[in-house]
């Protein structure tokens, strides 16, 4: 087992469910996604550029999947968090059932697409 899936396996519910989750959905809907523990958390790269990553918030009491080319997205804007950072935007969860799999499948081929844009840096 690699260490993301232990970072993911150890953490307490409802954060295990929810990042087992998003770990189903962006390999189903990215499948060339290949999961690595970088920056002490799991993250996921396609071609060795970084695609997105997971990251539970204890404190906080949230799990966010964040984009590394989040500037070029442009579906599902309106659910995408911001919050004090200037570049990066990322989907957030508390429970599991608020995950919207249409929304966060949406997202996630908007940012496989940009790949396709040229805009996608390492």
């Amino acid at each position: 087992m690699n260490p993301a899936e232990n970072y993911i396996l150890n953490q307490p519910e409802p954060f295990r469910s929810i990042l087992l989750h998003l770990q189903v959905v962006i390999t189903h809907a990215v499948p060339e996604v290949d999961l690595k523990y970088k920056y002490k958390i799991p993250f996921y790269y396609i071609d060795g550029k970084p695609f997105c990553f997971t990251a539970v918030q204890l404190k906080k009491g949230y799990v966010d999947v964040g984009f590394w080319v989040s500037a070029h997205l442009t579906k599902h804007l309106e659910h995408m968090i911001t919050e004090k950072r200037k570049v990066l935007r990322s989907l957030r969860y508390y429970t599991l059932e608020e995950i919207d799999d249409s929304i966060l499948i949406a997202v996630l081929q908007d940012a496989y697409s940009v790949r396709d844009k040229g805009f996608w840096k390492s």
